[in-house]
């Protein structure tokens, strides 16, 4: 079986690409894959050092007015267009999966047309630009949240929830080695803070009021991942507050975790932003969450994304323009203070949790390049 797999741009486009191609090689006794992405694209660094083989294609996206970039950006298209032909041709594959990104145009497209089978994945509640207009041609939409499907308006009836992917590690950590691992007591309440790999200044600088607030207090400790380009920010914050994080005993400040998963694992809150894929990791686990959605996020997706969670009552959202140092950490003591509240959050979280996503996805790729060969 062979498939090709495009997606790129960011890493909520990358590593579902990368979760779901393992899924199906598990799952296949034979399977040959190729990712399709770009050059200038994050996938040409990473899709590589995880052990499979890419090939690029010229692509870019179209700015909302009229502007030179614009002709520059056709011309990059139909070229890209050409590109995609020839990889097809040479590949041949028996399916083509798109995750989103501006990548996945000229590859689906051709693709579609000429009769490979195809699908996308759509991870976010409201979906981009490029997913809505390939839902036109694909065989089969799979999409993050139920409610993505009234995006694609006329495309719902190809259109599965199936959850977003997530990495196995995520369900196969334990709490007890979570701790272990980072240095965290057993029997206290664990917050987990994390904006992204690059961190988020707001979040950042309103987790030094909630420092001041916790810090001593034996019951509930606080793993603090402030990103690699936020952390000296946070640490000189810290001291001006006469914080000795050092001697408080229930803080630790990283500026990046490797294993995040074990992080999850210990987890009893978590603070973060609304990407997709974070999100299916908590709703996986089971963790409640206050959420402060990315308020630059293409056509504001992720607050959509977090009053999806909320509406279920598995998170509390904090706009990122409200949010303060003294309502985040009211927020926090609030539900310290209320452990059915706490217990009904996780549940609900548990319930839109979709751990078995990626094996859903990996089926229906399988099933379609079955019917391709047919």
């Amino acid at each position: 079986m062979r498939v090709l797999i495009s997606g790129g741009g960011t890493g909520g486009h990358i590593y579902p690409a990368l979760t779901i191609a393992r899924t199906i090689a598990g799952l296949t006794k034979s399977c040959e894959i190729l990712f399709v992405g770009t050059k200038q694209g994050l996938e040409a660094d990473i899709v590589p050092k995880e052990g499979f083989d890419f090939a690029t294609v010229d692509a870019a996206g179209f700015e909302r007015k009229l502007s030179l970039s614009n002709l520059r950006t056709i011309y990059k298209t139909l070229a890209g267009l050409g590109q995609a032909i020839g990889i097809l041709r040479r590949f041949r594959p028996d399916v083509v999966i798109g995750t989103g990104g501006y990548v996945c145009g000229p590859v689906l497209l051709m693709a579609s047309l000429m009769g490979i089978p195809t699908m996308i994945h759509e991870s976010d509640v409201i979906p981009g630009v490029t997913n809505k207009i390939l839902a036109r041609f694909v065989k089969k939409v799979t999409v993050g949240y139920a409610e993505a499907a009234s995006g694609f308006g006329g495309s719902a009836t190809k259109v599965v929830a199936t959850g977003n992917p997530i990495r196995d590690e995520v369900m196969s950590a334990t709490r007890s080695k979570g701790l272990e691992a980072l240095g965290l007591k057993a029997g206290v309440l664990t917050v987990l803070v994390a904006g992204g790999s690059r961190g988020a200044r707001s979040i950042n600088n309103a987790m030094i009021d909630v420092h001041r607030r916790f810090a001593g207090q034996q019951t509930i400790q606080i793993l603090h991942i402030t990103g690699q380009n936020e952390y000296n920010n946070v640490v000189g914050l810290i001291d001006q507050a006469g914080i000795d994080i050092a001697k408080t005993g229930n803080i630790i400040i990283k500026p990046y975790l490797y294993n995040m998963p074990e992080a999850l694992a210990a987890a009893d809150i978590a603070v973060f932003r609304a990407g997709a894929i974070g999100l299916a990791e908590l709703t996986a686990r089971g963790i409640p969450a206050i959420l402060i959605p990315y308020p630059y996020a293409a056509a504001n997706h992720q607050e959509h994304n977090a009053r999806a969670v909320e509406q279920h009552g598995a998170a509390i959202v904090i706009s990122d323009k409200d949010l303060t140092g003294l309502c985040l950490a009211d927020t926090i003591e609030s539900l310290r203070g209320a452990p059915e509240k706490l217990q009904s959050m996780a549940d609900a979280s548990r319930r839109l949790g979709r751990p078995d996503a990626a094996r859903t996805i990996a089926e229906l790729a399988i099933n379609l390049a079955g019917s391709g060969r047919r």
